[in-house]
């Protein structure tokens, strides 16, 4: 397989194995998410790879956009650009191929990193793992389809607690919750995954990927619309004082003082 800077890339027979891989954090910056591309475009256009494994390194799966690029280049980020060209791409790849996407969810899955959770097939997740919404800890809103996928698996009432108050949800209230369908422990995760993986490799992926197909068309058919409006709303609250606040707060890790403006 080729060599990537910010994944490990592993093919066992029919099943792509997709590490995010890029320390601590397992964050996105811009190289990252072409590489993603770019191995998600190359999955779909393999007829040997059957089922694809996305998952993380370390106690990550991965904490979304690498914010201290903010701060590095001291460029402001055009949020609804930077969204087109990133994790909408990334998350309408991932449901417009029609092959199994199993999230192997091995940690913490926040902001973008969330987005791109929720946008596979079958979520199973180590116990040790978290889901944090992030976005509102930092002055911004929803994007990468969350507002989509989030209340369409919790139901709108969850959805708006995890939101509104930002707090982490374990994998066994995510589990109770429907965002994911199975918890597993930290050692076992990545065995049990592998083998479902297989599994599905052997099935009628055509059938499966009609399937995938359908259910896009029955329970998101508005998903390209949705990822534009998100990124319209991110430039309006990437704006805004509570923004700055928020990111500066994250950057010198202390508590934001937000002012509602």
């Amino acid at each position: 397989m080729e060599a990537y800077e910010t994944l490990n890339v592993e093919r066992h027979a029919a099943v792509l194995t997709v590490r995010l891989n890029r320390p601590k954090a397992n964050a996105f910056s811009f190289t990252m998410v072409e590489e993603l591309l770019t191995t998600l475009k190359r999955a779909r256009e393999d007829d040997g790879v059957r089922c694809i494994v996305l998952t993380g390194s370390g106690r990550f799966f991965s904490s979304g956009q690498d914010l201290a690029i903010v701060e590095e280049t001291g460029i402001p980020i055009p949020f609804r650009y930077h969204l087109q060209r990133t994790y909408n791409r990334i998350v309408l790849e991932m449901r417009r191929l029609e092959k199994p996407i199993i999230g192997a969810i091995n940690g913490t899955a926040a902001g973008a990193g969330l987005g791109i959770a929720l946008a596979t097939d079958i979520r199973w997740a180590a116990e040790s793992a978290r889901f944090v919404f992030g976005f509102t800890g930092i002055g911004l809103t929803a994007d990468s389809g969350v507002s989509l996928t989030l209340p369409l698996l919790a139901g709108m009432a969850r959805a708006a607690e995890f939101a509104f108050l930002n707090e982490p949800l374990s994998a066994h209230q995510a589990l109770e919750w429907g965002v994911i369908s199975r918890v597993l422990p930290d050692e076992e995760l990545e065995d049990a995954v592998a083998e479902l993986a297989q599994r599905l490799a052997a099935g009628p992926t055509r059938a499966l990927g009609l399937t995938k197909r359908a259910f896009n068309h029955a329970v998101m058919p508005s998903l390209a619309t949705v990822l534009d409006y998100e990124a319209h709303l991110q430039e309006i609250a990437g704006r805004t004082q509570d923004h700055l606040e928020g990111l500066n707060a994250f950057l010198g890790k202390r508590p934001p003082d937000f002012k509602g403006a």
